[in-house]
């Protein structure tokens, strides 16, 4: 046990009992999504984890201390501070311990407290990835590298669709991240079911997504995979409305010199704005939907684990 690390009970007794778990990341809450949905959603993920057969551990960092699975209070704390409360990835975990702050996770902070708890399943919304115009402001997400040397499999929609999407396949390319449709031989795009590009392998059943996490482990392998599931499809938007939305807040964020940890909050919530809601209404119906099939998906391995 990693003495910065606080495990909630009832994620500490079902690891110990070998039974399945899910790390769900917390920046959804303060960064994704205004107050209340913020905290109504985390804890309507966590409901449809356990409907599903496995106990959902969200994860943060309160009061310098690593949290794999928080209270209902704690959410809603979070929820509540909202944008005042850290954007933490990986280059932000020592100063909040050091400095006893709080953090929301995101995909790389979260993947990095679900390891050293044992979680070995993570459900989100979209990953983190290659922004536009990379080749010359080198904006790349932390939760690349994390992918490639961190072993948890992360189900999501997909990369988010504010970024460049093939960059961002041939980045987890090189670093050797499978990248697996679940049900589609297409990339998902985030809000929409389909992209421009294909996946590395389309698997059908979370026995199948099982096997491959316990084979690439077996094998050595350091890092995790990326399951990307489709929204569901009476969720689904548009790729013509969507990349529309999100072209003109790429204007406005440059023009407003909105750049670093701050532009993906700023780009999804004028996504959300320049849809009319209904791009909010998508994130929260992918995550629940990303939750039901990571769980599915840990049941299955933890058969597998025996």
């Amino acid at each position: 046990m990693n003495p910065l690390l606080d495990i909630h009970p009832e994620v500490a007794e079902a690891l110990a009992a070998g039974r399945p778990v899910v790390a769900l990341e917390s920046t959804i809450i303060s960064h994704g999504m205004p107050w209340p949905e913020n905290a109504q959603t985390a804890l309507a993920v966590e409901a449809e984890v356990r409907a599903h057969g496995a106990v959902p551990a969200t994860i943060a960092v309160i009061d310098g201390r690593l949290k794999a699975g928080l209270s209902t209070d704690q959410i809603e704390r979070l929820g509540q501070a909202g944008h005042a409360t850290t954007k933490a990835s990986r280059r932000d975990l020592p100063l909040l311990v050091a400095r006893r702050g709080t953090g929301a996770t995101t995909v790389a902070a979260t993947m990095i407290v679900a390891a050293l708890a044992g979680i070995r399943l993570f459900a989100t919304g979209g990953i983190g990835g290659v922004h536009r115009g990379a080749e010359t402001s080198m904006d790349i997400s932390a939760d690349l590298q994390e992918l490639a040397r961190t072993p948890v499999a992360v189900v999501c929609a997909g990369i988010k669709s504010i970024l460049d999407l093939g960059l961002t396949l041939e980045y987890l390319e090189t670093h050797g991240v499978p990248v697996i449709g679940y049900g589609t031989d297409r990339l998902p795009a985030f809000y929409s079911r389909d992209s421009a590009h294909g996946v590395d392998a389309r698997l059908d059943t979370p026995a199948d997504v099982a096997a491959v996490m316990q084979a690439q482990w077996a094998l050595g392998y350091p890092g995790g995979l990326v399951v990307a599931h489709p929204v569901p499809a009476e969720h689904a938007m548009p790729r013509e409305a969507i990349d529309a939305a999100i072209t003109q807040a790429l204007a406005e964020a440059q023009a407003q010199g909105v750049a670093g940890k701050a532009a993906t909050p700023f780009l999804l919530q004028r996504v959300s704005e320049l849809t009319g809601g209904q791009s909010l209404a998508s994130n929260i119906a992918l995550i629940k939907a990303n939750a039901r099939l990571a769980a599915q998906v840990a049941v299955a391995h933890a058969t597998l684990q025996g």
